[in-house]
């Protein structure tokens, strides 16, 4: 339906890499015509009484999409979120971490889709280690390993196909994609195989951070122990951006860096050098 404005609610239960800056990957110089957008968070706690609350609350709103987004979709929190989602029978995407592959049964047999982001790497949270600064750069890092690798990518772009056919006054069909490393790179679009690699090396680093702070966070109980595990987690992070903008800068140097921005009406034009106009894509 032209004109249509589509209406997205966007529900956070805690935090992962891509929930920070979901909202404005949808229309990042906020002047998108097509799109009224709202979110609802439960800050850093994700219990079922805090997902029960935020997923009511963003049933106000009346959206025509659900967007979910929480670490480990298994836990009692998001899949409370989803259980109250369910009911109103409005498309819902669920956006979760590795561990939240475990729910994939379920948020199916819920007929929702889902991505699910293994390099969306979790936290090293230790108190012994884990300050607010700490914090703060870690996520820094991860969002650059998820954005130059293309995980950000294939988000913003499968969704773009959805709100298109609501637009269309069709029944969306919810992307369900397990996001690993060819997958993200290919959709990145580098031109140079050198960036690619370093790409494809920054997704895999931040994979396998995931497993050191599960292992520090829930396995091994020595302080003298898991402070390390947790902090080689975090270096490797460090790395992995250094990686993913080494990549970045591979593409510009060459004059052809991918750039996919929206127009106002939301479609996704496309460009590679830098002193040319964006284009609609062929």
């Amino acid at each position: 339906m032209e004109g249509q404005i589509v209406k997205i609610g966007i529900v956070k239960c805690g935090n992962i890499g891509t929930a920070p800056l979901i909202e404005f990957l949808f229309d990042e110089r906020a002047d998108r015509e097509d799109l009224d957008v709202r979110v609802v968070g439960s800050g850093a706690k994700m219990g079922p009484a805090q997902a029960e609350e935020v997923a009511k609350k963003i049933l106000d709103f009346n959206p025509d999409l659900v967007i979910i987004i929480s670490p480990n979709a298994a836990l009692p929190g998001p899949s409370k979120a989803r259980e109250i989602l369910a009911q109103s029978n409005i498309p819902t995407i669920v956006i979760s971490d590795q561990p939240g592959k475990k729910a994939v049964k379920d948020i199916e047999g819920k007929n929702m889709g889902y991505f699910i982001i293994p390099a969306d790497a979790m936290i090293g949270a230790r108190r012994e280690f884990l300050d607010p600064i700490e914090m703060a750069i870690f996520n820094a890092d991860l969002i650059k390993v998820l954005s130059v690798t293309g995980v950000f990518s294939i988000v913003y772009r499968e969704i773009a196909k959805v709100i298109d056919q609501i637009k269309k006054g069709e029944k969306p069909e919810l992307p369900r994609i397990i996001i690993d490393k060819e997958t993200a790179v290919k959709v990145a679009g580098f031109q140079n195989p050198y960036a690619l690699a370093k790409a494809m090396a920054a997704y895999e680093i931040a994979r396998n951070a995931a497993s050191l702070t599960v292992e520090g966070c829930f396995v091994i109980k020595e302080m003298e122990r898991y402070v390390p595990i947790v902090a080689a987690a975090h270096e490797m992070i460090r790395i992995a951006a250094a990686l993913a903008d080494e990549a970045r800068e591979i593409e510009k140097y060459g004059d052809y860096l991918l750039r996919m921005p929206h127009h106002k009406t939301g479609e996704v034009l496309t460009k590679r050098k830098l002193i040319e106009k964006p284009k609609r894509q062929e």
